[in-house]
């Protein structure tokens, strides 16, 4: 395990709370030394999607310094602006959300003195993107259904997904709702396709939430 691994680690048992905080504080101020950038996502989908886009440029985002680390979900990010911002380590943050969170990211920024009345320019400015609706629907509307059930198709799973267009709660829905809720359905497939939507887009395809944070770290 690297050390930015070990610090990414030692960070969300920080935030979490509770009886291991204060000794995963300890290894977190101890490993931040390694660290030039904390970039907060809201999931390991959004990692994956971070890192598969760094390593098409030819970047190491860890070998770098930059830590990517997923919140577990976006009303968390309160708790880690207090271990990662001003309140705690002071290093500087950068950060990918959902539009439906952005409202939760403006207000704990502020909070913890990185802004006030922040806009959607505002946020860009420190660092911080935001993604319309969320990751999932930026790749699939960049590459276009087509493009993402040949991706489908090169994973293996086109039997899969053609199964599940055929559930009754889906046949109604449009393919790109399709596609969103297949990605969804099972641990892992979401930060799966992630990576692989990333690596099929050209260049000119990527979204620009994506492609603007990996330029500011």
């Amino acid at each position: 395990m690297d050390e930015v691994t070990r610090f990414r680690a030692a960070l969300v048992a920080w935030a979490a709370g509770g009886a291991a905080a204060e000794a995963a504080a300890v290894r977190a101020r101890r490993l931040a030394d390694g660290v030039r950038t904390i970039v907060l996502v809201e999931g390991g989908s959004d990692q994956a999607a971070l890192e598969a886009l760094a390593a098409r440029h030819g970047r190491d985002l860890g070998a770098e310094g930059v830590a990517v680390v997923p919140l577990g979900g976006a009303t968390n990010i309160g708790r880690f602006l207090d271990v990662c911002g001003p309140p705690g380590l002071g290093l500087p943050l950068a950060g990918l959300c959902d539009i439906g969170e952005e409202r939760h990211f403006r207000r704990h920024l502020e909070r913890v003195g990185l802004g006030t009345g922040l806009t959607r320019a505002g946020l860009e400015a420190l660092g911080f993107h935001v993604c319309v609706a969320d990751l999932e629907d930026e790749l699939i509307r960049a590459l276009g259904p087509v493009g993402v059930q040949q991706v489908i198709e090169a994973q293996g799973e086109t039997r899969s997904f053609r199964t599940f267009q055929g559930q009754p709660a889906q046949r109604e829905r449009p393919v790109d709702h399709q596609l969103r809720r297949f990605m969804g359905t099972h641990s892992g497939r979401k930060a799966l396709y992630a990576r692989a939507l990333v690596t099929h887009l050209t260049p000119a395809r990527v979204p620009r939430p994506l492609e603007r944070l990996l330029t500011h770290v």
